[in-house]
């Protein structure tokens, strides 16, 4: 209900009849008023969720049977080095650690906010000493003295705030839907920070194999060079052969030697994930590149639970929501119960002696009767950012659509292009070993095998780079689907 009112009456006129009922009136009428609410009910905001991708057409769709919808993701590449790596980020990385302590936070304040609803306790003990002159200006010191007194005072209280309108409960409930969205954010920052961790891991994978084909062709190129030298000692070439043959293997062993500078720098990157500095981290190189998986696609409805950024925009939605109850109740009374009892002598020896007692109880209504607009301009702030995370939630949600599709396009491209390099890169092959061999025999300039070489060299690169675009494209696929992430089973295991 909006503003409680009829509830109010009805406990009312129970009051109202004979000593007798009070008691058992005031009972319902406290249990009536907790049950009262004044925000809106809650509702997901409705969204024009597509059937499916548009660029679903050739993809696998996801059960929960995939290993990849509940498990480690990054385990469907089958490298044992990289699963160690992710499993030690998630350890040590201190971006993830600042999100986990943001978490505990927000759970520490979901546990202040219930111990609001409950009775407060308080002990207090005390002595004072006090003084009242009782002689005049002209009074010997022992007179001043004599009104000097030591108080010692016991007192144990008791305060509860009754939850009448449900503010306490609608913090509560704001509470706990932001805790559920911090939790949401760590989950997103963690996936965040293994999508860049593999990325880098799988590129730097890339260079280790673009460095062993760089070393291959360098030492094939020096054969042609000593190969070259030696028909120019024999007449059979000229200087200007010899030039070229050299110029190529200077070029090659140049652009092996820029690779160390980029493997370097995703070394170092990898290290910072880790949360370790760059001098105490290195890298082995490795002889193979993890094989490009196959990533089960899930449907657009289920990205709404596997996506934890949109899983923390839905929570805001609901803390937002629940804010416009807190705000609402600010124009009816506050209702606090208060009782205290204790002890007072000016004597220790016989402090707490039957005597000295002393206890008060009563209860305390508090009204705002004018606040020149106050209220109402917090409950339209609320209300406004109520519309606001509204429609972040519907933004966050359409842009993880575009990511997805953006991520299956490119894969689909990439695959389709793939194909073509393969067989540009074969045809690259056969035309080189067709030109060495002519060359062997006379018949043709090493100008033409240099050229040959050239494109067939820049064909192996260009089907690495594209391999190496494929790998990092299939892991942000990976995370724009929401990783292994549940929003329904995380935030079940939180509670």
């Amino acid at each position: 209900m909006t503003f409680a009112q009829a509830p109010l009456h009805r406990a009312l006129q129970v009051l109202t009849r004979g000593r007798g009922s009070r008691l058992v009136g005031a009972g319902l009428c406290v249990a009536m008023l907790s049950a009262c609410t004044l925000s809106p009910d809650y509702h997901r905001p409705t969204l024009d969720t597509p059937a499916q991708f548009k660029q679903a057409e050739g993809w696998t769709q996801a059960s929960p049977s995939d290993a990849m919808a509940r498990g480690a993701w990054w385990e469907i590449y089958g490298d044992p080095g990289l699963n160690a790596l992710v499993e030690e980020l998630n350890r040590s990385n201190q971006t993830v650690a600042q999100s986990e302590a943001q978490y505990r936070q927000a759970q520490a304040l979901v546990r202040s906010s219930r111990a609001s609803l409950f009775p407060t306790l308080d002990l207090t003990t005390s002595k004072n000493r006090s003084a009242q002159g009782t002689g005049s200006s002209s009074s010997s010191l022992s007179n001043n003295s004599s009104g000097i007194r030591d108080t010692y005072n016991a007192q144990l209280g008791v305060s509860w705030e009754i939850d009448l309108w449900g503010k306490l409960r609608e913090t509560l409930h704001a509470d706990q839907a932001s805790a559920e969205a911090s939790l949401a954010d760590l989950a997103s920052i963690r996936l965040s920070q293994q999508s860049e961790l593999v990325q880098n891991y799988l590129q730097l994978r890339v260079i280790d194999e673009q460095k062993r084909l760089l070393e291959a062709t360098v030492a094939a190129y020096e054969r042609s060079l000593r190969l070259t030298e030696n028909q120019y000692r024999a007449g059979v070439s000229g200087p200007d052969a010899v030039a070229q043959a050299r110029t190529q293997l200077k070029s090659t062993q140049a652009d092996l030697i820029d690779l160390a500078w980029q493997r370097a720098q995703f070394e170092n990157a990898i290290a910072v994930l880790l949360g370790k500095a760059p001098a105490n981290f290195a890298l082995a190189d490795s002889k193979s590149i993890p094989a490009l998986p196959e990533v089960p696609l899930a449907l657009p409805s289920q990205l709404l639970e596997r996506r934890p950024d949109i899983a923390a925009a839905e929570r805001n939605v609901m803390a937002a929501n629940a804010q416009i109850g807190v705000s609402r109740a600010a124009y009816f009374p506050d209702l606090s119960l208060s009782m205290s009892g204790g002890y007072s002598s000016s004597s220790f020896n016989n402090w707490i002696e039957l005597p000295n007692r002393y206890w008060s109880v009563g209860p305390q209504l508090a009204l705002t009767l004018f606040d020149a607009g106050k209220r109402s301009a917090e409950v339209d702030r609320t209300v406004a950012a109520y519309d606001q995370t509204v429609a972040q939630y519907r933004q966050t949600v359409l842009d993880g659509f575009k990511e997805v599709e953006n991520y299956l396009v490119q894969l689909k491209v990439y695959a389709d292009e793939a194909g073509v390099r393969q067989e540009a890169l074969e045809a690259a092959r056969e035309s080189l070993r067709l030109t060495e061999n002519q060359y062997k025999a006379g018949l043709i300039g090493y100008l033409d095998v240099v050229n040959v070489q050239t494109t067939a060299l820049s064909n192996e690169r260009s089907v690495l780079t594209l391999l190496e675009g494929r790998l990092v494209a299939s892991v942000q696929l990976i995370a724009a689907l929401g990783g292994g992430w549940d929003a329904e089973q995380a935030f079940a295991e939180a509670e």
